[in-house]
């Protein structure tokens, strides 16, 4: 295979990768927030974390349809990720709908926030994101 050909194939393979990785639009309203536990609670470990979201609907990742999406929980995180994106392996990615979990968290404050992705793993536009809570692991 020739040198041209070949990067005619990567530039094919990244310009369909550009025009997958796509941006939903959230409706003006939507919230996402941590049903439980509450901001400042002691909590033992393993704990259950409930996810809610309003103005919008929950939908498996892959399923394209609009005003939906699927949660992440961002644990012990300072920054939001990257917008445009896909969300990486530094979030637990709740793919499947789910709208809680149960997470096992070491003694100690830990702050934890959610964050919702649509069909491709990417934050919305505007993003939908829950408030930080903090809690504390006996």
């Amino acid at each position: 295979m020739n040198l041209s050909r070949v990067v005619l194939m990567v530039l094919a393979a990244s310009l369909s990768w550009a025009s997958v990785a796509e941006v939903s639009t959230s409706p003006e309203g939507a919230r996402l927030y941590i049903v439980s536990p509450e901001n400042g609670a002691v909590v033992e470990s393993p704990l259950v974390v409930r996810f809610g979201l309003a103005g919008m609907g929950v939908a498996p990742a892959g399923v394209d349809k609009a005003n939906t999406g699927h949660h992440h929980l961002l644990i012990n995180k300072d920054e939001l990720p990257e917008a445009g994106k896909p969300m990486g392996s530094d979030v637990k990615h709740f793919g499947g709908g789910q709208t809680e979990t149960t997470i096992e968290l070491p003694a100690g404050e830990h702050t934890l926030q959610l964050i919702l992705g649509n069909h491709l793993h990417i934050p919305h536009d505007p993003v939908v994101v829950s408030e930080k809570i903090i809690i504390t692991v006996k």
